[in-house]
């Protein structure tokens, strides 16, 4: 006949989740998981039903009614925090000296590991649990590799749409990048101005300095353009020395003015470089999206076009709007004023 200490040696390997309770609901043994889950707790002694509340049956209130459901699945939990849920099972013990209560987690495992700190060595070893705690860390560790590689691909195809979008020397939008941003405004109805502006003199700098005094100019004109616009508005280098800005909502002919001007004055402080100066100017045409019953993008740049080439006409380091016929008009006649053209008779022909 096994011996009491020999039973509860067996169960410490095979069932380390035991439970042993006398015909008094007393608890007289425990295994070493259950113990390392309630450390502070002395368990020998302690009853039952006092450390677990069991849901399932709920017609079990006592040891007896444990025995009469031996075979059957009993649903648990400690009765403090953390509220761990059980599943267990149970048997007589011979000549009616109480019943083994056999626990596991059941799905609760992965909480119970957390909260616990358990290890492989907490756990029968023909228990699958551990099985299933390698398969989920392995499930949890691909899916982080997977995450961390879609984040990867994301950035990188961010980082490629950005860069298709953008002029690599003055870290402008570029002309894609323009026409992306037209369509759009257009297609959503939002009015706005299309600027287009012009370096004067930039040839010169060229050819009398080299190309790395043209990047340098161009790479200061761009940021002062990005300068004398809001964050909200395009700035676009769409050619060699030719620029575009779309601001958006700025419908006030007395405002665009104001910008164009003030771009004009700023690009024609001097440049340094390389110990010589490099002096610029610029010449800029607006038009209105407002101006146009069915805004066209082509159309509108067309506008712009016309009315920058107007200014250069007129003399350079001019800003001018455009208006109907403005191709064929004697810009000269008007040199003095504002802008090549006054400002009543600036924006569309009526």
């Amino acid at each position: 006949m096994m011996t009491f200490e020999q039973l509860t040696g067996m169960a410490n390997v095979i069932c380390p989740m035991f439970v042993i309770v006398d015909n008094h609901g007393r608890i007289v043994s425990a295994g070493p998981t259950l113990k390392k889950l309630r450390p502070q707790l002395n368990w020998e002694g302690r009853r039952f039903f006092r450390v677990f509340d069991l849901s399932r049956p709920r017609s079990v209130r006592s040891v007896e009614d444990l025995a009469r459901f031996a075979g059957s699945k009993l649903h648990l939990q400690f009765r403090d925090a953390p509220q761990t849920g059980l599943k267990g099972g149970c048997t007589p013990l011979p000549d009616g000296q109480g019943v083994f209560v056999n626990l596991s987690f059941g799905i609760s495992v992965l909480e119970a590991v957390r909260d616990y700190d358990l290890t492989s060595a907490d756990f029968s070893p023909t228990d699958l649990t551990i099985e299933m705690l390698y398969l989920v860390e392995a499930k949890s560790a691909a899916m982080e590799a997977s995450r961390q590689l879609n984040l990867r691909l994301q950035g990188a195809k961010i980082a490629a749409e950005e860069q298709a979008f953008t002029d690599t020397l003055t870290g402008l939008k570029n002309r894609r990048a323009m026409d992306h941003v037209l369509e759009r405004l257009i297609a959503s109805g939002r009015e706005f101005a299309l600027m287009h502006l012009d370096l004067d003199f930039f040839k010169q700098v060229n050819d009398t300095l080299g190309h790395a005094a043209g990047d340098a100019v161009l790479q200061q004109a761009a940021r002062l353009m990005v300068e004398c616009t809001r964050q909200s508005d395009t700035v676009a280098r769409v050619g060699g020395d030719e620029f575009v800005m779309i601001l958006e909502g700025v419908m006030d002919t007395g405002r665009l003015e104001t910008i164009a001007n003030r771009l004009i004055q700023r690009l024609e402080e001097p440049i340094p470089f390389g110990g010589q100066i490099c002096r610029i100017s610029a010449s800029a045409g607006t038009t209105l999206s407002s101006w146009e019953k069915d805004p066209d993008a082509q159309k509108l740049l067309n506008q712009a076009d016309l009315a920058l080439y107007a200014a250069k006409r007129a003399g350079r380091a001019q800003h001018c709007f455009y208006r109907e016929g403005i191709e064929k008009a004697d810009a000269t006649a008007d040199r003095g004023m504002a802008g090549p053209y006054p400002a009543a008779a600036r924006g569309p022909a009526t």
